[in-house]
């Protein structure tokens, strides 16, 4: 086995938690679900719509406004977590064999 040469480069790096923002905009979505069929079931019927025309607009509408809100909340806590970034050294080695 050749005689190996280990090479290694330090870099300054900034670690830090970040919200996974896809979650965050599918839970704003279930709670605009959520409240669109509070709201269908709490108003009186309707002569001209059914329950199944009001939810459903009533789901676009909730829902969109919920996505809102998670992105925004996200954001919110992406915001939050950078001040707490710390910056730490990372090494990267890289193993070349040696010309004899």
């Amino acid at each position: 086995m050749p005689p190996l040469e280990i090479e290694i480069e330090r870099d300054t790096v900034t670690v830090r938690r970040a919200p996974r923002y896809s979650r965050f905009l599918t839970l704003g979505a279930l709670v605009g679900a959520v409240v669109a069929l509070i709201l269908t079931v709490a108003f009186p019927a309707n002569d001209e719509f059914d329950k199944g025309q009001v939810f459903g607009f009533l789901l676009l509408a909730c829902g969109a406004i919920g996505v809102a809100l998670g992105a925004v909340v996200a954001l919110v806590i992406d915001r939050a977590s950078a001040r707490r970034a710390q910056a730490v050294t990372a090494e990267h080695e890289t193993i070349h064999p040696m010309d004899e």
